[in-house]
């Protein structure tokens, strides 16, 4: 997908996050996720962004839906768009009941309240809570909670959707309904932003990739490339490792001999 044919939806611009931290093992202090990290999302285009854990995946999904602020840089939405972070009930009140948080949800979305009430019969169907989207959603077990998530973000119709590993969270059955439902979302021009860990699925839905390593991004471009990129990568990581390890018993035997 050519930028120069799309809008830009999303842009961060020399983002940079960090906190200080009493772990010697950072820089004096100071944990740096985002380093000087720039990024465009386009119009009606799929981004996956891959990384191990501890990169910076989830808070670039939270800067991006205006979640957190960098402490330098610029992330810039389009004017008049909406962005949601779709993750594990971020946000959810656990006293109220599954029905009120999706309608909550709703509202903060951008829907009026009466748009919001017209999307709870479908959300409760799509998540198929049955009579458990009538209770408190501190009684919901993480899948319950996943699915009311994606199906509150998915049927309330937001510009950008940012979605944190939920696609992979709760039963197979689910799982696969939520991908095809997001397979027809992307179908239909909807910008979509989201972490995963499954190769495949980021190969088959994406049509860029972002791999992020050490806070930086290390690779940009199909998907297909940077996840082979990066799948690589952690292969000879773990050979490397295995041949350590080999080194060190050898050694230890030797030493004990």
């Amino acid at each position: 997908m050519s930028g120069g044919e799309h809008k830009v939806m999303l842009e961060l611009q020399d983002v940079c996050l960090s906190f200080h931290s009493g772990r010697q093992s950072y820089d004096h202090g100071v944990h740096r996720v985002l380093d000087e990290v720039s990024l465009r999302i386009y119009e009606g285009e799929t981004v996956g962004i891959i990384g191990r854990n501890g990169v910076g995946k989830t808070t670039m999904l939270r800067l991006m839906a205006g979640i957190l602020a960098p402490n330098s840089g610029r992330v810039l939405v389009a004017e008049g768009k909406t962005a949601s972070l779709l993750t594990l009930g971020l946000g959810f009140k656990p006293d109220l009941s599954g029905r009120d948080n999706a309608l909550l949800a709703a509202m903060l979305q951008g829907s009026s309240r009466r748009q919001a009430e017209a999307f709870l019969p479908e959300i409760k169907e799509f998540s198929e809570l049955g009579d458990s989207f009538e209770l408190p959603v501190k009684n919901y077990s993480a899948g319950m909670r996943s699915r009311l998530a994606f199906t509150t973000a998915l049927m309330t119709h937001v510009d950008i959707l940012l979605i944190d590993e939920v696609l992979s969270v709760g039963d197979a059955y689910f799982r696969g309904k939520a991908q095809a439902a997001m397979q027809e979302r992307i179908t239909s021009e909807q910008t979509v932003v989201f972490v995963s860990h499954m190769a495949d699925q980021v190969k088959a839905m994406c049509d860029r990739c972002v791999w992020l390593d050490q806070g930086r991004v290390a690779m940009e471009g199909p998907s297909e490339e940077v996840v082979t990129a990066y799948q690589e990568r952690i292969q000879g990581a773990r050979v490397r490792g295995v041949m350590e390890q080999r080194e060190r018993l050898a050694r230890q035997a030797e030493e004990q001999d």
